[in-house]
């Protein structure tokens, strides 16, 4: 794609960025068949090749944001799924990134927009609000008929049943390796998932110390700065990257770090592009460096169960999800192993490139591992997609149950909590995060989830 930028607009960084991406544009629109606002809405300026059009355009002319580019930047997922597509290797993801600060400097929104906008950012990154304000939601749910704006109520849908306290393996420690130590790594304990699901640190915390891992826990450390990130709000996000990013070199420097191990794979997406975010800055060299060293769960996983052998004690947790000892390779529903039907979260599988190693961590561990149709496209969790845009995620999040449930699984596994909530809201069967599974299958405990936990039926 040809551009016109002149020297003064590219010496800044962010636009200078945005113009090696716009030049590798080609316009072939091989992302408009992964594009899923496209497939839902047929508008071509709902597509990656139609937004990038838009953001050129006010990019290049260095004017403030309208409210059509507004509509259509804000519409996407950021889902990424144009990038795995993009032959010629377009990072969309940067470009978004930069139109949304853009956006946020030069656009004025409604003021109903900006209250809501304002008021996630100041109660979702922080897990002590967010439990707060969830038992609020819970107590305004029987008026959520009430409200007259869809966003409002789709807040109000997306409460669990249940909201677990404070789990005390979430506060600054250390929690040490079983046997030899093998590797010591600082976890990413999240914000939103300590108050939505405290069972996906602890399995992670028994899981990797029973593999010899010793796990940190940061002083310091908060929410990764993702969802105030995609609302292009820089300064925030930038003071949540450097507040983590000192934590972990803390960590670091008293001990080594062989690994930044996140959970939730949004997260993940974040913290390996910090070396991106502050490369002009004057933590480029440390942010660079967490970047490398942040991982998914699941690849840390294989670092510590190399090879193709089967994980420990399988027999047993298949035996436990039968309800008998007597014939441990029986699933639920009979003979044969425990079904799990794998939901591949954007962030994972786009975001990070990560396709096959939790699907390979699970048939190791014994299960039979199932995909949907059409695993590339997303749900419609995306952050707080579906808060802000609810009719267009709950368009994604019917057809993906639909294509998960067409699997007949006995369990749904994700590796990202929003994900995880956003399938949990729609389907009767248990939504399990895979490292629940994993923990499971080695010697933890039966996930809760999988015993009628949150409303679903329990799995015998």
């Amino acid at each position: 794609m040809q551009t016109t930028f002149t020297p003064e607009q590219l010496a800044d960084p962010a636009t200078a960025r945005s113009n090696e991406i716009l030049r590798a544009c080609v316009h072939c629109g091989f992302c408009t068949a992964t594009c899923p606002t496209y497939q839902v809405l047929g508008d071509e300026l709902d597509s990656p090749r139609g937004r990038i059009y838009l953001i050129k355009d006010m990019l290049e002319n260095d004017r403030p944001a309208d409210e059509k580019t507004v509509k259509h930047i804000d519409r996407c997922l950021s889902c990424l799924a144009c990038m795995t597509t993009c032959p010629s290797g377009v990072h969309y993801m940067h470009l978004v990134d930069h139109a949304r600060a853009h956006i946020e400097r030069t656009y004025r929104r409604p003021w109903a927009d900006r209250a809501l906008r304002s008021l996630l950012a100041r109660i979702l990154p922080y897990p002590g609000r967010f439990r707060l304000a969830l038992r609020g939601a819970k107590l305004g749910y029987p008026l959520r008929r009430l409200m007259p704006d869809a966003r409002l109520r789709a807040m109000l849908d997306m409460v669990p049943r249940r909201i677990p306290p404070a789990s005390p393996n979430d506060r600054p420690q250390t929690f040490p390796a079983q046997g030899a130590r093998r590797m010591r790594v600082a976890l990413l304990t999240g914000c939103a998932q300590k108050a939505l699901d405290t069972d996906i640190n602890d399995a992670t915390i028994r899981l990797l110390t029973r593999l010899g891992a010793e796990v940190v826990v940061a002083d310091g450390m908060g929410c990764c700065g993702a969802l105030v990130h995609h609302m292009g709000r820089e300064d925030e996000s930038h003071a949540a990257t450097a507040r983590n990013i000192s934590a972990w070199m803390g960590v670091r420097a008293q001990g080594g770090l062989d690994a930044i191990v996140v959970n939730t794979s949004g997260c993940g997406t974040m913290v390996k592009d910090y070396g991106h975010m502050l490369r002009n800055g004057p933590l480029a060299e440390d942010a660079a460096e967490v970047s490398r060293l942040a991982a998914d769960v699941s690849e840390v996983l294989l670092r510590l169960l190399p090879g193709d052998a089967p994980l420990g004690e399988v027999n047993r947790a298949a035996g436990a999800i039968a309800g008998t000892d007597a014939h441990p390779d029986n699933g639920p529903h009979g003979p044969g192993p425990i079904r799990v039907a794998y939901h591949a979260a954007c962030s994972l599988q786009h975001g990070q490139q990560i396709k096959t190693a939790p699907k390979t961590l699970l048939k190791r561990a014994g299960f039979e591992v199932v995909e949907p149709a059409d695993p590339h496209l997303c749900c419609g969790s995306a952050g707080t997609y579906n808060l802000m845009q609810p009719e267009i995620s709950g368009q994604l999040k019917d057809r993906k149950i639909r294509t998960l449930e067409a699997r007949t699984p006995d369990i749904i596994a994700a590796g990202n909590i929003g994900c995880m909530m956003q399938i949990g809201s729609g389907t009767r069967v248990p939504v399990v995060h895979t490292v629940e599974l994993l923990d499971w299958a080695t010697g933890g405990p039966r996930p809760a989830k999988l015993d009628g936990a949150n409303g679903v039926p329990k799995l015998r």
